[in-house]
């Protein structure tokens, strides 16, 4: 059991966003409310696109997707600065579901698939609000950081790897060797639609006899050597498609001269830009620049045809749809949806509500997971109306919000809102943008969303963390999303359930019912809290910091009053994993922002050697500040108290900032 025993702060005392009516605005911060969706805005628009064209649904999509979610999701979720939009994650999984969704259907083109695909959107929104009103949100928070890290850090990969053709030029569906190859599998491919067509009319029944194969071979008979081509060329481009086609054909474009250096100099600039520009500014999206200035480029320099680029796009509103309902009636087309839906709906409500704990951190609010999710779920099923691509809660689009004003649900509104006007306004230009600019952009995403910290502390964190973390990495990448995720719960689940049983068969004991009260003084504080009144705060921590304690952290420390002492006793505390060494840090990092010292007593040489491998101490935290005893901290305050400068502890601590290079993330 873990008690955490504090004076004076209760958790009723976060402000909380409880979202129960969706059509209640406040209108008290509008302005920043405006200056912060306007941004975040800006911002989503290369994503956007960049997320749709990673898909065989291309640009507009990321777009209708980002407008449908960003206001619906703001408007029924329940984190009120959250900007919401086609993610990396989700369009991974969403790239997976339109192949799949082409293969299974045996569609000659996406539009043909398009049902399928769509239910299968619509499918995930409704498990995802479902998720809500069931109230799972609440468990997400026991999702432990190698598992996220490992996650997110696998997304990273995929992107990477995924954008190399498209980096470098390459079509697979251009590669003369690669079609002729698999020429006979197109045949056969194109007989097996015959087959399938003659099934639907019902021309096959039970044996097929002479006849039917007679008129099977006259159909094969009229296939053309174009339309066999055609296939060959689509089975080409799928063959070359994903992080394991890519790998596979890695060497393809060298081999044969299949790189377009103009698209592959493009490229490389985009992500020069993107880069650069933010050593030169922050106040506008280095990544818009890019889009913007490299499109102008290719517009007015680059001969029409020389490098690939999104061509002719749906203009004005985008169409709606509704014929996609009668996938549900088909129980085997229910049944391959499904699988995905589920997927879909998962990692979405993941990386929503993490996003929500971003947002909770900035803005020291409390976000409603419950209704987040509802809103995400209800987002994403108004997507599937317009064609768009599913999403999720934005981490960056929502901290450059909250960082630009924004502090109600009206500013993630607001955002959806900018990008309808762009899409009515300007998506004749859409169609002129380069495949070689969306492809810098994403490699920038998946560079940005790998977990560069938990590398870093890969040899110091323990080593079953540091397992997890790997193993959920390479499945993510090379067998699933919801695999990963999985087997990386089971697996850090084993390995807490294992080190809980290490450390109370080392330390069982027997005490009285009324040691185990909480909020009240440890026996050997006496009169310290009356004596320092509300200056010093004395935090007990009484059990394993795990990543299922590490939201109940957050929320407690977030909230304490204005003091000037943090004393973390230690004493109680067996054992640390990677999630609660990050909290800490976070935790000190935030304390230390607001003028609070942080002083820690008690320390057990686990915890304490896991903090000095990640430099938390003396990085974050001087030696000077952490106390072997709690007497040893009782004499400092004493001292303290008695020349009169304990107020300039955290003066103290703030100078002693750790540098960049210290072994400490620059936040």
């Amino acid at each position: 059991m873990f008690l955490f025993q504090e004076q004076a702060v209760r958790c009723s005392d976060i402000p909380t966003h409880h979202m129960t009516n969706p059509f209640s605005f406040d209108f008290s911060n509008l302005k920043g409310d405006f200056l912060g969706g306007l941004t975040a805005g800006i911002v989503a628009l290369p994503l956007a696109l960049a997320f749709g064209a990673q898909t065989a649904l291309g640009p507009m999509a990321g777009l209708y997707g980002a407008i449908a979610i960003a206001v619906l999701a703001a408007l029924f979720g329940g984190t009120a600065t959250q900007v919401s939009g086609p993610t990396a994650p989700m369009t991974v999984v969403s790239s997976a579901v339109i192949a799949s969704a082409l293969v299974e259907s045996g569609a000659e083109t996406v539009q043909e698939a398009l049902p399928l695909i769509l239910a299968t959107f619509f499918l995930a929104g409704f498990i995802e609000m479902l998720f809500g009103i069931i109230k799972l949100g609440r468990y997400i928070k026991y999702i432990p950081y190698p598992v996220v890290s490992g996650f997110m850090s696998g997304i990273g990969v995929i992107i990477i790897i995924t954008q190399i053709f498209p980096l470098l030029g390459y079509n697979p569906a251009d590669d003369t060797e690669l079609v002729e190859s698999r020429m006979i599998h197109a045949e056969e491919q194109i007989l097996e639609g015959i087959i399938r067509e003659e099934e639907q009319k019902g021309t096959l029944k039970g044996v097929m006899d002479g006849a039917v194969i007679a008129a099977t071979n006259l159909a094969f008979e009229q296939v053309t050597e174009e339309e066999i081509t055609a296939e060959a060329r689509k089975q080409a481009k799928r063959q070359a498609s994903g992080t394991v086609g890519t790998i596979k054909n890695f060497l393809r474009p060298f081999q044969t001269n299949g790189i377009n250096w103009l698209n592959f100099l493009l490229a490389i600039s985009t992500i020069v830009v993107i880069y650069g520009f933010k050593r030169i500014t922050t106040a506008v999206p280095s990544s818009l620049v890019a889009l913007v200035l490299f499109t102008l480029v290719a517009f007015f320099f680059i001969t029409p045809g020389a490098v690939p680029i999104i061509g002719e796009v749906q203009k004005g509103l985008p169409p709606f749809y509704f014929g996609f309902f009668s996938e549900f009636t088909n129980a085997s087309n229910l049944m391959k949806i499904l699988g995905f839906s589920f997927t879909l709906a998962a990692l979405g409500a993941i990386d929503s509500l993490l996003t929500s704990v971003v947002a909770d951190n900035i803005t020291k609010t409390r976000h409603d997971p419950n209704q987040e999710l509802i809103g995400q779920g209800i987002g994403n099923m108004g997507a599937a109306f317009i064609a768009g691509l599913p999403g999720a809660g934005a981490t960056m689009r929502t901290v450059i919000n909250v960082q630009s004003g924004g502090k109600t649900k009206i500013s993630g509104m607001l955002a959806g809102i900018f990008l309808l006007a762009v899409l009515l306004g300007l998506s004749g230009i859409v169609q002129y943008i380069p495949y070689g600019v969306l492809a810098g952009i994403l490699i920038t995403v998946g560079i940005g969303i790998i977990d560069y910290k938990g590398f870093r502390h890969l040899r110091a964190i323990p080593r079953g963390d540091a397992v997890v973390m790997l193993l959920v990495l390479g499945l993510t990448v090379f067998v699933g999303l919801l695999e990963a995720v999985a087997i990386g719960m089971v697996l850090a689940a084993l390995l807490f359930m294992k080190k809980t049983a290490d450390i109370v068969e080392e330390g069982a004991a027997t005490e009285s019912l009324k040691d185990f009260a909480q909020e009240k003084p440890w026996e050997d504080e006496g009169d310290l809290i009356d004596r320092l009144g509300e200056r010093v705060f004395i935090k007990h921590l009484d059990g394993p910091i795990f990543f299922g304690f590490v939201s109940s952290f957050q929320t407690i420390v977030q909230n304490l009053p204005e003091l000037e002492i943090l004393i973390i006793r230690m004493g109680r505390v067996p054992y640390i994993d990677q999630s609660g060494l990050y909290a800490m840090e976070d935790a000190i990092l935030d304390l230390e922002r607001r003028g609070i010292a942080v002083v820690f007593s008690g320390m057990n040489e686990q915890v304490r050697s896991m903090m000095e491998r990640i430099n938390l101490i003396p990085g974050l935290v001087d030696e000077k500040y952490v106390f072997a005893t709690f007497g040893d901290c009782r004499s400092w305050l004493s001292e303290r108290l008695e020349a009169g400068d304990l107020h300039q502890v955290a003066e103290q601590q703030r100078k002693e900032a750790p540098k960049a290079g210290d072994g400490i993330d620059e936040m």
